[in-house]
């Protein structure tokens, strides 16, 4: 049967499916198929992958256990663990219909129910919209922005569709997370309207308790795949690999924090800390 899905190599990649071809690499370097240039280089290229497209070609040439070529799976698994139910997130009563900020600021974070229409409005100030922990009022919900000298940051989860249609004269509006296929069931987030020596800025985030749980699974799995890796030859192969592994794990984790740090920073200022 013919693919009807051509657009499949686009899809985004997860951390899941990265991690699934760095273990092939570690297994094709411990048996002597890559030296370890060729397995740093692959193994940067893993981690750098945004979709299915550039994560194929890492393990075209390695065979797995019976010879046969180890293939990337293009079908996204629902987790067993963390996935969201989005039936019970869609439906309800707005929380509210609009914002606005006149050389001020608003926001709308944590749990709150997003209506069909959303309209927010900034001048010389700032906005932002974060809809990782809200409910939606409907399967699809439009949020129309008018930034004039003004900005406005949306911040959505992982697997919600967005479609950005705003025009912006001498500003503009964010399309990096345009293109992202959505989770079955999800919402879809249509963002639109007019910038004026402003910005709307569109972004894709978890939340801080899914990042940490995410951090917490991984670190389990490297606990539990090296506590049955073998000793000598294949064993040195993955102390070096491990090494490579940590410097890279540090730097997300500095990263990471560095992200924390302005994200508490920013909450502190909204709030009139000190």
């Amino acid at each position: 049967m013919t693919d009807e899905r051509p657009d499949l190599p686009m899809l985004r990649a997860s951390d899941a499916d990265r991690e699934r071809v760095a273990e092939a690499l570690r297994d094709a370097v411990a048996e002597g198929r890559l030296d370890m240039e060729e397995f740093e280089e692959r193994l940067e290229a893993t981690y750098k992958a945004r979709t299915y497209g550039e994560l194929e070609p890492i393990t075209r040439d390695l065979p797995v256990a019976g010879g046969a070529p180890a293939p990337v799976n293009m079908v996204k698994a629902p987790l067993p663990e963390g996935a969201v139910d989005w039936s019970s997130r869609i439906g309800g009563e707005p929380t509210s219909t609009w914002a606005a900020a006149v050389m001020s600021g608003f926001q709308r974070r944590g749990r709150w129910t997003v209506p069909r229409r959303f309209t927010a409005f900034t001048f010389w100030g700032g906005g932002e919209l974060d809809l990782r922990e809200a409910d939606f009022a409907d399967g699809e919900v439009v949020i129309s922005c008018v930034a004039i000298m003004g900005g406005m940051n949306i911040v959505v989860p992982p697997g919600v569709e967005v479609v950005v249609r705003g025009m912006g004269i001498m500003g503009g509006f964010d399309h990096r997370e345009e293109g992202v296929r959505g989770d079955p069931g999800a919402p879809r987030v249509v963002v639109n309207g007019f910038a004026f020596w402003g910005g709307v800025g569109v972004e894709r985030k978890v939340t801080r308790e899914e990042k940490q749980r995410l951090k917490e699974e991984r670190r389990q799995e490297k606990l539990e795949r090296k506590a049955g890796r073998p000793r000598g030859i294949e064993g040195r192969h993955d102390l070096r690999a491990d090494r490579h592994e940590r410097r890279h794990e540090r730097h997300e984790e500095r990263r990471e924090r560095a992200w924390d740090r302005a994200e508490e920073r920013r909450d502190r200022r909204e709030r009139g800390d000190r």
